[in-house]
């Protein structure tokens, strides 16, 4: 086991080999989860991209503004980043990536030598998803990370597949407020809106952004803007399925003007273009008959 990790033994330990690679599912066709690195000590830096760079694809960052930048041109999974320090200021980088709604479903880890609770606490009121105090082994912080990963994954799996009466009679506490089923009966009843907006969802379900992000998070794991494009391509699928209505027409019919983006969505999610899928239902059709 390479043990890991403070920066007094870093040059020790970071020459030392795993002799376990943690296996990680990729999240995309395309490959590996990324992982943004935020550290501004450039031997840990080193070394931490080293080492994970054989289970992940790595961007690197020495400070918060720069995290941002790579967020705003990068297709993240994970953000693994120090909590505190001279150039990094991690609690106010992982509250901007909660709060904003194009980042707002990516796991956030914070990596710190030993801090006050009062500090330990603020970082995960922040939104952070786990705590890693130093010292720690390579092997647990990836352990960490695939669990963070795959977890989350398991729960976005069954909200995308699910069946919408499913997830409201097993949605756990969300069923004593009626919140899910609420938040498909607004969402559905509005699904042909191009303009149903995260803030429009707010509006229209009478509460706050943040107070509508914190509930759908804690209720699916999911952000209000996945559970929006989710439930298009969910109805899309039922429309398409009836084989009464032409792409072009289901696209429209749940919010979409460009039946090309509609398209690649589609297929993204479903794997199979539309116009296929079709063609498959009909198939079932004909061996149910």
């Amino acid at each position: 086991m390479s043990l890991i990790f403070t920066k007094s033994d870093l040059g020790s330990n970071g020459r030392k080999a795993l002799h376990e690679e943690v296996a990680s599912q990729p999240l995309t066709a395309a490959g590996a989860p990324i992982i943004l690195l935020v550290e501004d000590d450039k031997e840990a830096l080193a070394y931490l991209n080293k080492e994970l760079k054989t289970c992940y694809t790595i961007l690197r960052a020495s400070s918060d503004a720069e995290a941002r930048d790579i967020l705003a041109q990068n297709e993240v999974h994970l953000v693994l980043t120090e909590i505190q320090t001279l150039l990094i200021d991690g609690i106010s980088l992982c509250t901007h990536i909660k709060t904003t709604s194009r980042y707002s479903h990516i796991p956030v880890v914070f990596l710190a030598q030993q801090q006050p609770l009062e500090v330990k606490i603020q970082g995960l009121n922040s939104g952070a998803d786990a705590y890693i105090e130093k010292p720690f082994t390579v092997e647990f912080l990836q352990a960490q990370m695939q669990n963070v990963l795959h977890n989350r994954q398991i729960v976005k799996n069954y909200f995308a597949n699910a069946r919408r009466s499913d997830i409201v009679s097993t949605s756990g506490p969300a069923i004593m407020d009626g919140f899910i089923d609420r938040l498909y009966n607004v969402i559905y009843d509005h699904i042909s809106d191009m303009d149903l907006t995260v803030n429009e969802l707010a509006r229209l379900m009478h509460m706050s952004r943040p107070t509508l992000y914190r509930k759908v998070k804690q209720h699916t794991d999911l952000t209000p803007n996945e559970m929006i494009n989710l439930s298009k391509l969910k109805k899309a699928a039922e429309l398409l399925a009836e084989k009464k209505y032409t792409v072009t027409q289901v696209a429209s019919m749940v919010g979409y003007t460009v039946q090309s983006n509609f398209s690649r969505d589609f297929h993204k999610h479903y794997g199979i273009r539309p116009s296929m899928y079709i063609v498959g239902a009909q198939k079932q059709q004909d061996v149910a008959s």
